[in-house]
């Protein structure tokens, strides 16, 4: 089961990449100075970190979807005494 979950979770992820940069548009800039390598090196770490966060939230959200609702919805169903 949990198998599929990753299958389901490396899709997901593809289409989030796929889709971000699909509705991207380029910033219409006159006269502008080009990025310094400094720039580019900062904004590519930034990068790597959400997309590192978004990955670890993707995985963390299937398992608790997929392993734990179970559990959660039979706890609810139990008769509580006060």
């Amino acid at each position: 089961m949990l198998k599929k979950a990753g299958i389901v979770a490396g899709a997901a992820a593809g289409l989030m990449m796929i889709g971000g940069t699909a509705f991207a548009s380029p910033a219409a800039t006159q006269g502008a100075p080009d990025p310094t390598f400094g720039d580019a090196y900062a904004t590519f770490i930034e990068g790597g970190g959400a997309l590192g966060y978004g990955a670890a939230s993707l995985v963390a959200g299937a398992y608790t979807g997929v392993a734990l609702t179970p559990a959660l919805v039979a706890h609810s169903m139990e008769h509580h005494h006060g």
